[in-house]
């Protein structure tokens, strides 16, 4: 049977999560219904505490909804994380320091039982696709934190997952590498076809980056505009600094505003 590649990659519909507290209830997600397509580049933007990694968290099967439907690949999150469906890569590049880089990447190879043979391989593919195929024998402590965020990229593409989930991967970085890596994982995802959630505070990475940006509210997490980008998929840094890219940003930044009034 061949495979639809007009279904979603990942669906929601009517999403709500209420964490129950020792104080009181907090509602993390409200009634949001949010499609991405394949191949898409979709970035979660909006204030702290407002969903956004809560969203992503749900798509990864680590936080379960509390109503409506989500599903990743037509499956639960948690069968889609039993079928390896995607790669999660974190704020912090969580390395382990006692590890080379190339260990650090095959630990999740060696958990799902991957061969020796295979193992190499993969490791030395996803190197070169982050450029860090000279590295691979150094530990994180050699590294610099953009070059630690790259390997952490490697180590979540090392076993081909279809999706790859990115939690303000470069939030802690200076402005200059934060450039570098977004030019990079822009190039990364032309190769690669995967799709990306990406979440970010800043919305000229979030425009930069994406195909599609979503807008979200402060608590409780609503989606307050969904942008489909207009500008074509190979974006020189350079294209920041033209009308349309400007003009995306400051929807999004209405968009933001217009959250924090509704709240």
């Amino acid at each position: 049977m061949a495979l639809d590649t007009t279904a979603p990659v990942i669906s929601a519909q009517n999403l709500d999560l209420v964490f129950q507290t020792a104080d009181a209830p907090v509602h993390a997600l409200s009634d949001v219904s949010l499609d991405i397509a394949p191949g898409e580049f979709v970035s979660f933007i909006g204030p702290s505490g407002c969903g956004k990694t809560t969203f992503l968290r749900c798509v990864a099967g680590l936080e379960q909804p509390t109503g409506g439907t989500l599903t990743v690949n037509g499956m639960t999150p948690e069968e889609a994380r039993q079928a390896r469906a995607y790669g999660y890569v974190f704020q912090a590049a969580g390395l382990y320091p006692w590890r080379t880089i190339s260990g650090n990447i095959k630990l999740p190879l060696e958990i799902m039982g991957y061969s020796k043979a295979d193992q190499q391989a993969r490791v030395s593919s996803v190197l070169e696709l982050v450029d860090l195929s000279e590295f691979g024998a150094k530990y994180p402590w050699q590294l610099s934190g953009g070059m630690q965020q790259r390997a952490s990229i490697a180590r979540a593409l090392a076993f081909d997952a279809d999706i790859l989930l990115m939690d303000e991967p470069f939030g802690a970085l200076d402005e200059i590498v934060r450039d570098h890596l977004n030019e990079q994982l822009l190039a990364l995802w032309a190769r690669t076809g995967k799709t990306i959630g990406f979440v970010t505070h800043s919305i000229p990475e979030a425009v930069y980056l994406s195909t599609k940006i979503v807008v979200m509210s402060p608590r409780p997490g609503r989606i307050t505009d969904v942008i489909d980008s207009p500008l074509q998929k190979d974006r020189p840094l350079e294209i920041r600094e033209t009308p349309k890219f400007l003009e995306i940003a400051h929807r999004v930044r209405e968009g933001l505003r217009a959250g924090h009034l509704d709240d």
